[in-house]
């Protein structure tokens, strides 16, 4: 019997599931791929683990722990699928959902034409409950019982278990909110519940209506596969390890903990793509990338500044707002099984609708019947006609057919429709990441890609030209990148409380109270995870305006007592930041003032990150042939004999310019001509344009 400790890091895609080991001894990471399993992901789970186990040599019971990222949340939103989903509100406030918010969509300039999506939750299962607070608490009238009772039984009877609860200024006070979820709890025993003072701490009255929601919505489904998943874990391993999913926030939490909190995971899977390529760059030197994660159904950019990716409040997830501090992330659907297709118009179309891990692109040979970017690349000779170094072939004859019929359809020759396939994706991502970083007040010409996920290094050269990068950084094993970062993120807790005040009216006892309530609330969770308080850390941020302004501005705040030194620390911090952001501020000004609205404390445990190792020279034996094969970079010069490189032949400082294709188990780089590319001492595969100063910009 073997007796190590091996943590796993294990991240669900639509097409494959990606699986790191981490030795918490030697120090080693293995890493492989196993095909995702829609119909039950469980099963591709246990799969990845008893895969990676064996290649490791060791046993179920060695596993000290294994994190997860999942996309059983993002799926359930993004393809509207919300079950029957009721919504209780305060008295004279039914129509909250129908009013939301002014502000409309300014994609392509139809805003005029803008209608409102669909309700997550039909008018006729609204119920409402007398009582009223005011904003600070302060209860105006009473709560009104028998409403409750009336709405708790109107809601069983007819069958509805999931509600979601949001009661005027609960967050400033949840009392009624609790009194209101113990009625439920009697009336209606079977109904999943989500109350706004539990899920979302702040005001605005329809975010957090939304948010409350949403986490009711996907509750169910997240408790059914994580308590699946737990029970398999058990039964694989034959004891219980601690079992972890990755949050949207960046950081993980007990798979016992989500189920209470599943609107955390929304963003699970793209969240730990963008930590683990934010290490691996900061660590190569890099302060300043874009991240692009590319997989079979879409591919999820971000931004990443000085090695952390920048975080939001103000994320949506398909159609429905979710105001919880999450990854910025923008998803578009450009992965690898993204359909090629015709519009009614005539011209060449790529996604969003994709053909997935099943049937999956033609040249997966399993009953696709539409070309897909997959398809494009194959064909060209831009990837080889295998998968994951052999294990799955690719039928390039089928590729050929359906792209040859695509192109006698629009009239032109094969290889400009399948190139014109390529190059339509890589605008489609580069739309993305400039959403990320142009939008943002970035320049991108400061900025390295890294590219990651098994896809999301093939258009990495057209990303470049077509956005004026910096260059690229290709990680080692990008196809595992997402896997790899959930083996270095800590447990993550955060807590928020509007308090809503004047710089100049602001009670600093009020404040301090405040500021520790949500700290030792923190702590508590810090505890139930298992964490010493030794071990506890704690970051305190602040939402900021000046007086007037609609939105808010978080800064970093000390630790310490509230003061005025505090106080005037913040608003240096704040002032700042909205010059960053928004190219002016208000410092001096007394006539307009700083006004204090959320505060916020996020409670981390910190966790054992694995080393990134460096790489020896090069093992290649001096004077081989080189592999070639016909590749089509631009249709205009044809197929050109291209060297094939194994990547694991290459050693720190080996440079080599385009074309040439970079083969590795999960993953394939196609270097474009006029590209250049230098082997880094972490095995990062650095690609500028050919006669780019190294020094530029991105270091």
């Amino acid at each position: 019997m073997s007796n190590r400790r091996i943590r796993i890091g294990i991240d669900t895609g639509g097409t494959f599931t990606d699986v790191v080991a981490f030795d918490e001894d030697s120090g080693e990471l293995v890493t492989t791929k196993t095909p995702s399993t829609p119909g039950n992901p469980a099963d591709g789970f246990i799969a990845g683990i008893d895969k990676i186990l064996g290649i490791v040599g060791a046993e179920g019971s060695d596993i000290t722990a294994v994190s997860h990222g999942t996309t059983v949340a993002t799926n359930k939103l993004l393809e509207g699928k919300v079950e029957a989903l009721g919504f209780i509100t305060t008295e004279g406030y039914e129509f909250m959902l129908e009013i939301a918010r002014q502000s409309v969509p300014d994609g392509y300039g139809n805003s005029y034409f803008w209608v409102k999506p669909d309700r997550i939750v039909p008018a006729d299962r609204v119920r409402t409950v007398g009582g009223r607070l005011d904003f600070t608490g302060a209860e105006i009238r009473p709560f009104d019982e028998e409403q409750a009772v009336a709405a708790a039984r109107w809601f069983r009877d007819r069958g509805i278990t999931t509600i979601g609860v949001c009661l005027l200024h609960a967050y400033a006070n949840d009392a009624h909110e609790q009194r209101l979820r113990e009625i439920l709890r009697r009336e209606h025993p079977e109904a999943v519940v989500s109350i706004s003072s539990e899920v979302l701490r702040e005001y605005r009255e329809y975010e957090r209506s939304m948010t409350t929601l949403v986490d009711a919505a996907v509750k169910p489904n997240v408790s059914r596969y994580v308590t699946n998943i737990s029970e398999r874990l058990l039964n694989f391993t034959g004891n219980a390890i601690p079992f972890y999913v990755m949050k949207s926030n960046g950081g993980v939490l007990s798979a016992d903990e989500v189920v209470h909190q599943p609107i955390t995971t929304v963003l699970s899977g793209p969240a730990a793509g963008a930590l683990g390529a934010a290490l691996i760059a900061k660590v190569a030197g890099f302060p300043k990338i874009l991240t692009c994660d590319g997989g079979g159904t879409s591919t999820d950019v971000s931004v990443v500044l000085d090695g952390e990716p920048t975080l939001t409040t103000e994320g949506t997830v398909g159609a429905y707002p979710s105001k919880i501090p999450m990854i910025d992330v923008v998803t578009v659907g450009a992965g690898g099984g993204s359909i090629a297709w015709l519009s009614p118009e005539g011209t060449l179309k790529v996604g969003p609708h994709s053909a997935g891990a099943d049937p999956g692109p033609l040249c997966y040979a399993k009953g696709g019947t539409q070309p897909t970017i997959t398809d494009a690349h194959v064909t060209l000779g831009r990837i080889p006609p295998h998968l994951l170094g052999g294990e799955i072939p690719l039928d390039v004859d089928a590729a050929r057919a359906g792209i040859a019929d695509l192109a006698d359809q629009l009239g032109v020759d094969f290889e400009r429709c399948a190139t014109g396939i390529l190059e339509i994706s890589a605008w489609n991502q580069a739309n993305a990441l400039r959403q990320v970083s142009v939008k943002r007040g970035l320049d991108v010409r400061d900025f390295m890609l890294t590219t990651f996920g098994g896809s999301g290094s093939l258009l990495a050269c057209r990303l470049v030209d077509i956005l004026d990068l910096a260059g690229v950084v290709v990680p080692p094993n990008p196809g595992n990148v997402s896997a790899f970062g959930l083996l270095t993120v800590d447990v993550k807790n955060d807590y928020v409380q509007t308090h809503v005040a004047k710089e100049s009216a602001l009670d600093h006892a009020a404040v301090q109270h405040i500021l520790d309530d949500l700290t030792d609330k923190a702590r508590e969770a810090l505890a139930k995870e298992g964490f010493a308080p030794e071990q506890h850390r704690f970051q305190r941020t602040i939402d900021v305006r000046y007086v007037g302004q609609a939105f808010e501005v978080r800064v970093s705040a000390p630790e310490g007592v509230v003061d005025d030194a505090y106080v005037a620390q913040v608003a240096d911090a704040f002032h700042a930041e909205h010059r960053q952001l928004y190219g002016y501020d208000f410092r001096g000004d007394r006539d307009q003032q700083v006004e204090w609205v959320n505060l916020r404390v996020t409670g981390i445990g910190p966790i054992t990150r694995p080393e990134i190792p460096k790489l020896g020279a090069s093992l290649a034996e001096e004077g081989r042939s080189p592999v070639t094969r016909p590749v089509c970079f631009d249709p205009d010069h044809g197929y050109v004999d291209t060297p094939v490189i194994w990547r694991g032949d290459l050693g720190a400082g080996d440079s080599f310019s385009g074309p040439a294709i970079v083969e590795e188990f999960g993953s394939t780089i196609p270097v474009h001509p006029g590209f250049e590319v230098v082997v880094d001492d972490w095995a990062n595969l650095v690609i500028r344009k050919t006669g780019t100063d190294t020094q530029e910009g991105a270091r």
